[in-house]
């Protein structure tokens, strides 16, 4: 199904004008044909005022980057884009599956509150459907941004991590979202879900050895810890070639919460905790141990003092152990003999 846009000329104020004054007409020619029993005058005068009101169904008027699709006793007749005041055949009807449809999104918040994540007002029964509100059957081709539920996933190896995503999308072709499929906001919901599971399972949370995330064969450092531009950008990719029959565009998806699960959040705390301590310790280690060094090479080059291989010992150990440890130091002063 390819979009076919209507090009009619915006002349809704002059046909409402014309069916105003058509109107007034038939008031006319009725009152007359009564008073005079005319009766053909007056039958032409109530016919219109009884079917008068069917041309005024025709008259629609769209907003900036809004969009109508019309249809014609089932047959695809075509879809209004421009924004002004439009008279169409007053029996084409506007298609939108969808406009009822509330996601988790913008352009689908509804009295200030967060809209829920319900398809349809099914639920509220056939008495709440007769207290609904007129819902508009246009589409609208703003930039929208869609927040997904938080999903639970497990990475690449195993360790259930929760995350959730922001899309932003338009429909591009009305045509397309309206009739390829059942209801293009639902559908995108869905595919947004697939994709991102598709993706997550490909990378460890964090940077793990052995592990191939690009396809290539070759151990790499990616994790959606650290590559979530690239993790995103995948996304992104994955869930356009699945909602391009329809007619949306992803501009952007971006990650927006991360984090491991529940379950499991304390223990990689805990082993977050640990290797932090070890890298530190490491960094520690490895300059008291330069310090040590440099301060027995001082020691030797000024013939400050002469230490034999156990005071050297004793020496180093005392050292290692003042910068190593995790309190300052109380030294013992020896004031009497070296030895």
């Amino acid at each position: 199904m390819q979009e076919k846009v209507l090009s009619s000329k915006k002349n809704g104020m002059a046909m409402m004008i014309l069916f105003i004054l058509l109107y007034a007409a038939a008031t006319a020619l009725a009152i007359i044909g009564s008073i005079f029993h005319c009766i053909p005058m007056a039958a032409v005068g109530f016919i219109w005022l009884s079917l008068g009101w069917i041309p005024f169904l025709g008259l629609k008027v769209l907003k900036p980057q809004e969009a109508l699709v019309l249809t014609l006793f089932g047959n695809y007749v075509g879809t209004l884009k421009d924004d002004g005041f439009y008279w169409v055949n007053p029996f084409c009807t506007a298609v939108n599956p969808a406009a009822k449809t509330k996601l988790n999104q913008s352009g689908d918040v509804d009295g200030g509150n967060a809209a829920k994540s319900v398809l349809t007002l099914a639920a509220a029964g056939t008495s709440g459907s007769s207290n609904s509100s007129y819902v508009s059957k246009k589409i609208s081709l703003k930039i929208m941004t869609l927040n997904n539920n938080r999903q639970k996933i497990n990475d690449c190896l195993g360790n259930p991590v929760e995350i959730g995503i922001a899309v932003i999308w338009r429909v591009t072709d009305t045509a397309k979202a309206v009739f390829n499929v059942d209801n293009y906001k639902e559908y995108l919901s869905l595919q947004c879900d697939s994709a991102l599971r598709n993706i997550v399972r490909i990378y460890p949370y964090d940077v793990a050895p052995n592990v191939d995330t690009t396809g290539d064969g070759v151990a790499d450092e990616g994790s959606l810890r650290g590559s979530s531009e690239i993790v995103a950008g995948r996304i992104r990719d994955e869930i356009q070639q699945k909602v391009a029959e329809a007619g949306l565009e992803i501009i952007e998806a971006r990650i927006t919460y991360l984090a491991y699960a529940p379950e499991i959040a304390a223990v990689m705390l805990q082993r977050q905790q640990a290797s932090a301590i070890i890298d530190a310790r490491k960094m520690i280690v490895d300059g008291a141990v330069g310090m040590v060094e440099m301060a027995l090479e001082r020691l030797n080059e000024n013939n400050v003092v002469e230490l034999d291989e156990e005071r050297k010992a004793a020496m180093v150990s005392n050292l290692l152990v003042v910068l190593c440890g995790n309190h300052d130091a109380q030294p013992v002063v020896n004031s009497g003999s070296l030895y």
